[in-house]
């Protein structure tokens, strides 16, 4: 076969494959909008907890000791609307109480709340007593986690809520 007809038929293969095309393109596309509909990718950026990327499947209620991604109400030194990831410790009926910083969930450890942060802000104590309906009590096991040992994380109202988080790595 000559370079010339070689040239030739290719084009004519490229030029019949744009219906193909189109509609692989249209597919990606269609997945996508059907992925973010029902998912999101949340990335953790700070060292809370052991993994950087979760699956966020939205709308999808978690259960105690599960991933919970969540908005942040603002404050501090994220703005409103930031999504967290945290292990949901405590639900409505649980009871919260402290020890001089320490916290537990229902007589369980939850963490130790520190007076300052690591910029030197102060951090009052969060919430303790009986979780009211619609709250949630969100924590993670590292020691600087801003969860709701802190007023300003606080208890997790439900409207925060986006939806299960499964730890992808």
């Amino acid at each position: 076969m000559s370079a010339v007809a070689w040239d030739s038929d290719a084009r004519m293969t490229l030029a019949s494959r744009p219906g193909r095309w189109s509609a692989a393109c249209l597919l990606a596309a269609l997945a996508a909008i059907t992925f973010n509909a029902r998912f999101a990718i949340g990335l953790n950026s700070s060292a809370s907890l052991p993994h950087r990327v979760f699956l966020i499947h939205k709308g999808e209620p978690p259960a105690r000791g599960q991933y919970v991604a969540f908005r942040w109400p603002g404050g501090g030194p994220y703005p409103a609307g930031a999504t967290f990831v945290k292990v949901l410790a405590g639900v409505p009926g649980d009871t919260v109480t402290r020890a001089e910083r320490d916290f537990f969930v229902n007589g369980g450890f939850a963490g130790t709340a520190k007076t300052r942060s690591r910029s030197g802000a102060a951090l009052r104590a969060g919430p303790t007593g009986l979780i009211p309906p619609g709250r949630y009590y969100v924590r993670a096991s590292h020691p600087d986690s801003l969860d709701s040992r802190y007023d300003l994380a606080g208890w997790i109202a439900p409207e925060q809520i986006i939806g299960r988080a499964y730890a992808l790595f």
